[in-house]
C-alpha cells in the first residue's frame, strides 16, 4: 500500500510547512519529558529480519525516511530507536512491549495489519499510541492510528467532487475480495452520506473472464437505471484494463456516464492510453510535495524511496509538529487528533477519532492520454473531522 540544491529546497519546504501548521494541542494531566523540552524516544517498528527480501528493503527505506525527517526538522529532541518485527505479529507485540519498557513515548509502525493490531494491543495499557504504516481500517481505533490512505477517505473525496458536478446516481463495480469489499462499503457509505443513490452493485471474481462478465452486468445495470457514474475499486495492474475495455462494448457511454476509480490510475503509463479511461476521474496526492520528498530522499540516499517510506517521514513530521507546539502531554490521543492536522510528504493529513487518517487529495482526470488536475489538493482542512 514513492536531487543537492533540490534537496535543500525540499527540506525548507518541509520545515516551513510544519511551522505553518502548528497544531492546537489538547493538554492533559501529568508532565512528560516531551512537555518539558527533553528528549522524546520514538520507537520505529520495521519488518527487518523477515524471510522476504522485500521486507528488509522496506525496513531500510522506512528507517531512512524517518531519519531524513528528523534531519529536516533540525531537532535533537527525537531519539529514534529501531526495532525489527520480522514481519511477525508475535514478534511485533514483543518488541512493542520492549520499546515501551525502553522508554518509548510513541510507536511508528509496524507495516502489516496483523502486526500493527498485535503491537497496539500489547501496549494499550501503557497509554502509548501506535502510528501504523497500514491502510486497513479494521485495525484502527483505541491507541492504534493508521497512516495509510483509506478507501473511505478516497471515496468521500470523489463522491463529494462528483456531487458538486451534478452526479448523484452510481453503479458500484468491485472485485469480490477483501479489498474490493472494503472499497464497496466505503463507496456506498460516501454516496449515502452525500445524499446520492446507489443504482446497483456488481461484483466479480478476479479473473479475466469473470471481470469481463462483471463489466457486462455493470453495463446492463447502467442502461437499465440511467446511472450517471460507474465507481470502481479496480486496479490498473489487475481488473481496471478489462473494465475499461468491456464497459464501452456493453453500452456504457463515457460522455454520459462518468467512470470513477478509488485506485491510482496513473500507476502505469499504459493505463493512461486506454480509450475507456479517457474522461475518468481518480484522486492524487499533492504532486509538488511528492516530487519534493522523492527528490530529497534520492539526493540523500542515492535511490528513489519505496512508496511506504513517505509514511515514516509523515509520522516523524507529526511528532515533530506536536513537540514544537508543546503542552503537558503533546503525544496524547487528543493531541494527535487535533483538527488542523499536519503537513506531510504528500500534503496535509490528520488523524480522525476512529484511528483512520484523512488526507488532502486532488481530483484528477485522464484526458488525451494525460493526467489533468480538475480540483487541486486542499492546503488546509476547512471543516470538522468526518
Amino acid at each position: 500500500m514513492t536531487r543537492r540544491s533540490l534537496g535543500r529546497m525540499a527540506a525548507a519546504v518541509a520545515m516551513a510547512a510544519l511551522a505553518a501548521c502548528a497544531p492546537t494541542v489538547n493538554t492533559g494531566g501529568g508532565t512528560t519529558p516531551a512537555a518539558t523540552g527533553g528528549t522524546v524516544r520514538v520507537a520505529l517498528l520495521v519488518p527487518a529480519g523477515s524471510a522476504q527480501a522485500t521486507d528488509n528493503l522496506i525496513a531500510q527505506n522506512l528507517e531512512n525516511a524517518a531519519r531524513l525527517a528528523i534531519s529536516d526538522l533540525g531537532t535533537s529532541r527525537i531519539d529514534l530507536r529501531v526495532y525489527p518485527t520480522g514481519g511477525s505479529a508475535t514478534q511485533a507485540a514483543t518488541v512493542a512491549r520492549a520499546a515501551v519498557s525502553d522508554g518509548a513515548q510513541i510507536i511508528l509502525g509496524p507495516v502489516y495489519a496483523e502486526e500493527a493490531n498485535a503491537a497496539g494491543v500489547a501496549v494499550a495499557s501503557s497509554g502509548v499510541n501506535v502510528l501504523a504504516f497500514s491502510n486497513n481500517p479494521t485495525i484502527a481505533g483505541n491507541n492504534v492510528f493508521i497512516l495509510g490512505q483509506t478507501f473511505r477517505d478516497t471515496a468521500n473525496r470523489l463522491v463529494g467532487y462528483s456531487s458538486s458536478q451534478g452526479i448523484n446516481s452510481y453503479v458500484i463495480a468491485h472485485a469480490n475480495d477483501l479489498g474490493g469489499n472494503l472499497g464497496r462499503d466505503a463507496i456506498s457509505a460516501a454516496i449515502t452520506a452525500g445524499g446520492g443513490t446507489v443504482a446497483g452493485v456488481e461484483s466479480y471474481a478476479l479473473s479475466q473472464a469473470a471481470t469481463a462478465e462483471g463489466a457486462r452486468r455493470v453495463g446492463a445495470t447502467v442502461n437499465a437505471t440511467g446511472a450517471q457514474a460507474v465507481i470502481t475499486t479496480a486496479s490498473v495492474n489487475a481488473d481496471l484494463p478489462i473494465l475499461a475495455t468491456v464497459l464501452p462494448e456493453a453500452g456504457v457511454n463515457r460522455e454520459t456516464t462518468r467512470l470513477i476509480g478509488l485506485t491510482r490510475w496513473n500507476a502505469t503509463s499504459q493505463a493512461l492510453t486506454l480509450p475507456g479511461l479517457q474522461g475518468g476521474i481518480f484522486t492524487l496526492p499533492d504532486q509538488a510535495r511528492v516530487t519534493a520528498f522523492e527528490g530529497r530522499y534520492s539526493a540523500t540516499y542515492g535511490q528513489p524511496p519505496h512508496p511506504l517510506a513517505s509514511l515514516a517521514y509523515d509520522g516523524i513530521a507529526a511528532v515533530g509538529a506536536l513537540l514544537q507546539r508543546g503542552g503537558s502531554n503533546p503525544l496524547s490521543r487528543g493531541a494527535l487528533t487535533q483538527t488542523q492536522g499536519f503537513e506531510g510528504t504528500s500534503g496535509i493529513f490528520r488523524f480522525l477519532p476512529d484511528g483512520t487518517t484523512q488526507r488532502g487529495l486532488a481530483v484528477a482526470e485522464i484526458r488525451n492520454n494525460m493526467v489533468s488536475i480538475l480540483d487541486p489538493a486542499p492546503r488546509s482542512f476547512g471543516g470538522p473531522q468526518s
